[in-house]
């Protein structure tokens, strides 16, 4: 009886494209069933390495499933799509491989192909009959998916194949164009203004428009490309009533948070309608220093209150102590006798700096009298910025 094979060799001379020594340890062993530890065959690591010459030994010499699922649910044909191993992926569809199968959360190897610059894969994958229109569980289709990578040609394309694929979004809402300005892709964005009807100011389900995810993403050069070609509203509002600039505010977008009071007028002192809270105090609970320093040099109040009655950048159970710390430093640069000139300007110390800095986070006298106290958290009322994988 044969001895068996080591999957880990076995796994390592396909990687390596070593033929003729994988053939002598299978011809030893008597078997190619071996799976890696994510159930991957060996057609897996071929198909994923590129190994059209090992693919074609694999399934003619030992007819191995091109079908093969690993625990991800992922067949051959996925993994030579997703990284644009052309020859492989010709070869798999030539061998009759299902150009639509799903693996977890319901991705195509179209779709996996669109997650690269791989024009010629996501041609080969239509031409046999792939469909850009299947959604992900996310609801994303191909198109959508290919709006998040940005190439031009890709889209282009997919355009004149289907026409139809730029009408739709996602489960939250989401459409290619948000997705594409998100992303910073502005020849995407280029595209999606020339081809697509979208509205100017299409909103996700929480209200945010792709304008909105450019400028919290500090992609500038696809904000003004929205509003020049787009005519996209620079003061629209979520549905929570925040503003681009609370958005930049949070995500620590400098530039962009100048670019909207600088060139396009925007009150840098403007309230999210339904927190009352401005810019600086969205930048002061991420702790954005940096961000304080910009709005303050644009002008921001720095006595303005919240709902609370409380000062922007100065929230002591919210702001940690050395970014307190950091602020007055700076301030002290600016103004030399810092003490003397924050009472000359006014400046209400009993929620300033200073006091914030010495004092505890949470008082005793406070904590025996009230119990635990609940910490506000003023970007919690914005909706979550959407991630890069679900975008």
């Amino acid at each position: 009886m044969a001895a068996p094979a080591d999957p880990r060799r076995l796994c390592r001379l396909v990687q390596e494209g070593r033929l003729c020594a994988l053939r002598e340890e299978l011809r030893a062993a008597g078997r190619a069933g071996c799976a890696g530890p994510a159930r991957d065959t060996l057609l897996h690591f071929a198909a994923r390495h590129g190994r059209r010459e090992i693919l074609a030994y694999l399934v003619e010499a030992w007819d191995l499933d091109i079908e093969a699922a690993n625990q991800d649910y992922k067949r051959p044909l996925h993994e030579a799509a997703s990284m644009g191993h052309r020859d492989c992926v010709r070869y798999l569809l030539g061998r009759g491989a299902a150009v639509d199968c799903l693996k977890k959360a319901d991705w195509t190897p179209l779709m996996m192909a669109c997650t690269r610059r791989n024009l010629e894969v996501v041609q080969d994958l239509v031409e046999h009959g792939a469909n850009p229109l299947l959604k992900n569980k996310d609801g994303w289709n191909s198109f959508h998916i290919a709006s998040r990578e940005g190439d031009p040609l890709i889209l282009q394309y997919l355009l004149a194949v289907c026409p139809a694929a730029w009408k739709t979004e996602s489960k939250i809402g989401r459409t290619p164009l948000h997705t594409a300005a998100m992303h910073g892709c502005s020849e995407a964005v280029e595209v999606l203004l020339q081809r697509c009807q979208y509205e100017p100011d299409c909103r996700d389900k929480c209200g945010l428009t792709p304008f909105m995810d450019a400028i919290q993403c500090g992609h500038i050069d696809v904000a003004r490309l929205l509003l020049e070609k787009h005519k996209a509203c620079v003061s629209a509002e979520d549905s929570l009533g925040a503003q681009a600039i609370h958005r930049a505010a949070v995500t620590g977008q400098n530039e962009a948070i100048q670019f909207l009071v600088s060139e396009h007028g925007i009150n840098v002192d403007v309230r999210a309608a339904s927190t009352h809270l401005t810019a600086l105090h969205y930048a002061a609970k991420e702790g954005h220093v940096s961000t304080i320093q910009t709005l303050l040099s644009l002008g921001a109040d720095i006595n303005a209150k919240d709902e609370r009655n409380r000062s922007g950048p100065l929230l002591p159970t919210q702001v940690p102590t050395r970014i307190l710390l950091f602020q007055l430093l700076w301030l002290r640069d600016i103004l030399p006798q810092s003490l003397t000139c924050l009472l000359e300007i006014s400046l209400d110390l009993s929620c300033g700096f200073l006091l914030f800095i010495l004092a505890p986070e949470h008082p005793p006298h406070q904590r025996s009298r009230a119990g635990p106290q609940p910490q506000s958290s003023p970007s919690a009322a914005l909706c979550p910025i959407p991630s890069r994988s679900c975008s």
